[in-house]
């Protein structure tokens, strides 16, 4: 949240954030349709934010897109397998984060369709 703070771009209004304590909790709010962008750590214990995002992708009809974190860049290749929208390495630059959510909630993608990678 710090990262990105609470207006990733100019032309972007203000970010509001809802924080999850579980994955019934993020799965609930997604299916409810309460959540325009999921920002979710792919290191989180027990479940990871990678595993979680291709559930979400897989169960949700209408998922909102995706942004998770990695800790090392090798871990990129992940992001593809989960489906997420884009992926953030760690330690996290802030002009990086915010630059890559406000892309992703415009709906840019890499030119070949694939996860916008920062």
């Amino acid at each position: 949240m710090t990262a990105v703070g609470r207006r990733p771009a100019p032309d972007l209004g203000r970010v509001r954030y809802v924080e999850a304590a579980g994955v019934a909790e993020v799965l609930a709010a997604c299916d409810a349709g309460e959540v325009d962008l999921a920002i979710l750590d792919g290191e989180a214990q027990p479940t990871g934010g990678l595993g979680l995002a291709r559930q979400l992708k897989d169960e949700i009809t209408d998922c909102p897109p995706i942004v998770v974190s990695v800790r090392r860049a090798d871990d990129r290749w992940l992001a593809t397998w989960s489906r997420a929208d884009a992926v953030l390495v760690h330690p996290l630059d802030p002009l990086t984060a915010a630059e890559t959510v406000a892309d992703v909630l415009r709906g840019v993608e890499g030119g070949d369709g694939t996860p916008v990678r920062r």
